[in-house]
């Protein structure tokens, strides 16, 4: 294999599901440049997002195919993931599907707590096993899942649901990562720090205070931003590149987690 083919996706086929968000966006976008055949998919409600990301691949060149997902659901995850891989093959899986909820313990019911474990761990877990079913096979494979620096941490604001999907996911990987491995699977997690601006933290701009405490607590003096600082991480881990790393969380935020 010659080196500018190390991080080629070319004759790949990639699933995105979360693509209607920013993230998921960028990863389905930064895979359709390396070459890949990329699917996106949303939960129903994303739909206008979610055709917004098809327009924009389109507009690169890049070969989309949308579908809709309810990671909530076990039937929809499987109609989503068999129908990728009857039609594409599927070599990678990028889970950037999730939900936030910003409240204290005291103000949160048992309603919202549930709903944001089943959209990001149940979830996740329900994507994972059906792509690992397909990729497990086949022998070969690659899955990344979204979490946060915040998986093995708290961060300045009330998210306990949040915080504990999201450990969630850090440790559901290394979990689906043994018993995938010997099956040629690799199975990743990254752990984003604050990137601004997203669907997610958009409400971020009405706290300058805050967005200029986590500038200055980050190493780096800067938040994550989502138009470059997810391409190369992307690339590696969808590509030949991360053939020999599996199980690892891998923190992409800027110096936060180092202090």
């Amino acid at each position: 294999m010659s080196e500018p083919d190390l991080f080629s996706l070319r004759g790949r086929s990639v699933l995105v599901v979360g693509a209607g968000g920013d993230l998921g966006r960028r990863a389905a976008l930064v895979s359709g440049r390396w070459g890949a055949h990329v699917s996106v998919a949303d939960h129903p409600s994303a739909q206008a997002n979610l055709d917004e990301t098809v327009a924009i691949l389109r507009d690169e060149g890049c070969a989309v195919s949308p579908l809709s997902c309810d990671v909530t659901s076990e039937a929809s995850v499987h109609a989503c993931v068999t129908s990728v891989a009857r039609d594409h093959g599927l070599d990678v899986l990028i889970n950037a599907a999730g939900v936030m909820l910003r409240k204290a313990v005291a103000e949160t019911t048992l309603e919202e707590w549930q709903r944001v474990l089943d959209v990001n761990l149940t979830g996740t877990w329900l994507l994972n096993r059906a792509a690992g079913r397909v990729m497990t096979a086949a022998a070969h494979g690659k899955i990344i899942n979204f979490a946060t620096v915040y998986a093995e941490r708290v961060g300045p604001v009330p998210e306990s649901a949040y915080y504990a999907s999201k450990a969630g996911v850090a440790n559901l990987t290394r979990s689906m990562a043994s018993e995938f491995g010997s099956h040629g699977v690799q199975v990743n997690c990254l752990a984003l720090g604050v990137f601004y601006p997203t669907n997610m933290t958009a409400a971020l701009k009405d706290a300058p205070d805050t967005l200029r405490w986590m500038e200055e607590r980050t190493l780096l003096k800067r938040l994550g931003d989502p138009a470059r600082d997810l391409d190369g991480i992307i690339s590696l881990l969808a590509s030949n590149g991360s053939d020999y790393i599996t199980g690892q969380v891998l923190y992409v935020d800027g110096g936060w987690s180092a202090w």
